[in-house]
């Protein structure tokens, strides 16, 4: 299972998820997505369920971590769903499972539920030595609600909280990776996603104290790394 970093931060393309999860990506699409990660040395792929078997086959023994969506991106499926959904990913290939917490039921007050399913995916993630991370959508979360629901995510047995899906109004900030990272343990990551499309935002994610970038925007980003150097 791979650990998030402690008190160490990676270059950004060891840190970038070259992601694609537009609702029409094709094969072809996966295929550039795995050979693109693997030309710029990114750390993994992020891509639909549908295609991880696929994206597992592309990506061969070369050493890229495959992660893919679960319960995304809205989260209230029933806990059952999100475990089948997790065990065919497994099973598909999937080294990293980056699930939706239920905010629905934490807004409703009901956040037992949220962390026993959390514990619950946790669980099975880690008896197959995979990586469960656990995106907490902080655009529609107040800064009490974000340090809750990370506190939460921790308890747990996530081994990273996210922020976002990208399917929200906005993405990751700067100041919700500071006050995330302010409260979780050293071993618990971070991951930024939604929005982050230059140089200048990543790294300012990784100084807050980001630990993965998910983005599609990977090779702009190494460009513009290039350029400021």
């Amino acid at each position: 299972m791979t650990k998030p970093p402690i008190h160490s931060k990676p270059s950004i393309a060891a840190a970038i998820e070259h992601t694609n999860l537009h609702p029409l990506i094709t094969s072809d699409e996966i295929e550039k997505l795995v050979a693109e990660a693997q030309q710029y040395q990114f750390v993994g792929v992020c891509v639909p369920p549908f295609w991880v078997k696929k994206a597992k086959r592309d990506i061969g023994n070369f050493p890229i971590h495959l992660a893919t969506v679960i319960g995304f991106p809205l989260a209230y499926q029933r806990t059952e769903a999100k475990l089948h959904e997790i065990s065919l990913a497994l099973q598909d290939g999937a080294d990293e499972l980056d699930m939706v917490l239920n905010l629905s039921c934490i807004k409703t007050g009901t956040h037992f539920w949220a962390k026993a399913e959390v514990a619950r995916c946790a669980k099975l993630c880690h008896e197959a030595e995979a990586v469960l991370k656990v995106i907490i959508e902080t655009a529609y979360l107040s800064e009490e609600e974000i340090v809750f629901c990370s506190k939460l995510c921790q308890d747990a047995g996530a081994d990273y909280v996210k922020t976002s899906t990208g399917f929200a109004p906005a993405g990751a900030k700067v100041e919700h990776i500071r006050l995330m990272r302010s409260v979780l343990a050293p071993e618990v990551g971070i991951k930024a996603s939604g929005g982050i499309r230059t140089f200048e935002q990543a790294a300012a994610m990784l100084a807050a104290g980001a630990d993965r970038i998910g983005t599609s925007s990977g090779i702009k980003i190494l460009e513009e790394e290039k350029n400021n150097s």
